[in-house]
């Protein structure tokens, strides 16, 4: 009897443990270096060199997009090129009152704090922030009854730069004390070519144009993702040839990890075909199509789906999921 299937692997956790020490090696130090995001590396230039010639706090900014777009590497940027320290927090992190005056109270002028998954602070820990944000106080509420004050603290001007993959659940308030919002877009596929070769040249890794062209296919976009397959290419070059990565040494190790020349994994595809299969094509609600292909509505709706709306496979209606017509053809009877 043949062995349990392993489940899927989604393609974001293609990271490994060994991953870790190149992490920084493989992020831009500079806007210049910075690939692709022409618009937002032109605001932020503006803005920074703006800031630095008043020697004031550059505005508070606000990065959205899909995962692995670079929020993260441009919060290190922006405080390299505005020659200040980096604060590195979390929404989560930020789980009581006491956490916010803490980071805020390590903050020298114009030092930047980064807040990842913005969208995740409480009301209460966000409501603090406000104050902080748009006039460098931070307001304490004293005592009780008819005895109560508001204490108000003062803060060093900072900038704040929240990532978040999530926009829309932000609330207004929060939103608006952002000078400067900006959305990340996938990349076009010569931008993710560019960062492939240039992070092969940074890991001493030997590649083909061919393997660097099939990579870039693959990657979904996301320089995250093109890094990763990148790493498990040079893996299976060093393990099962002679250490270059070619196109076929790129096919053979995403073949191995179940990810096709599309660049969708072994869920991605799951989730297609029960679509296209099961439920006709469609329409069929989140809950249901992620029951049945055995994975949480939220993670289908989060991890999974923006791909596979952006490569033209699936569509988001009121009634429900639709397969497109390419999904039909890919997926239908004898194509599955």
């Amino acid at each position: 009897m043949a062995g349990k299937k392993a489940a899927p692997v989604p393609i974001e956790s293609l990271r490994s443990e060994k991953d870790a020490p190149f992490e920084n090696v493989l992020r831009p130090r500079t806007l210049g270096e910075f690939v692709g995001q022409e618009r937002t590396k032109r605001v932020l230039a503006t803005a920074i060199r703006a800031a630095r010639g008043r020697k004031e706090p550059l505005d508070h900014v606000l990065l959205h997009g899909g995962p692995g777009l670079g929020k993260t590497t441009l919060a290190m940027i922006l405080a390299r090129e505005l020659d200040v320290p980096l604060h590195v927090t979390s929404g989560a992190a930020l789980d009581r009152g006491a956490d916010v005056l803490a980071q805020l109270n390590d903050l020298k002028p114009r030092e930047v704090l980064f807040v990842d998954e913005v969208h995740r602070l409480k009301k209460p820990v966000e409501e603090l922030l406000y104050p902080a944000l748009e006039d460098f106080r931070v307001d304490i509420a004293v005592g009780k009854g008819a005895s109560a004050r508001v204490l108000r603290l003062p803060v060093e001007p900072f900038t704040m730069v929240g990532a978040t993959t999530r926009l829309g659940v932000l609330s207004a308030p929060l939103r608006n004390r952002f000078g400067l919002v900006l959305r990340l877009e996938p990349y076009e596929p010569k931008d993710i070519r560019a960062i492939v070769v240039a992070s092969a040249k940074r890991l001493d890794c030997r590649m083909d144009g061919e393997a660097a062209d099939e990579l870039a296919g693959r990657a979904r976009g996301t320089p995250r993702i093109a890094n990763h397959l990148l790493k498990r290419s040079r893996d299976w070059a060093q393990a099962h040839a002679t250490g270059r990565v070619t196109a076929e040494v790129v096919r053979e190790a995403l073949h191995d990890l179940g990810i096709d020349a599309d660049g969708l994994d072994e869920m991605d595809r799951r989730l297609l075909s029960l679509l296209v299969t099961r439920y006709g094509g469609g329409p069929v609600g989140l809950r249901t199509l992620a029951i049945a292909a055995g994975e949480e509505p939220e993670t289908v709706e989060e991890f999974y789906e923006p791909w596979l709306i952006q490569a033209g496979f699936l569509m988001r209606t009121p009634q429900g999921r639709r397969a497109t017509p390419l999904a039909r053809g890919r997926f239908g009877e004898g194509h599955a």
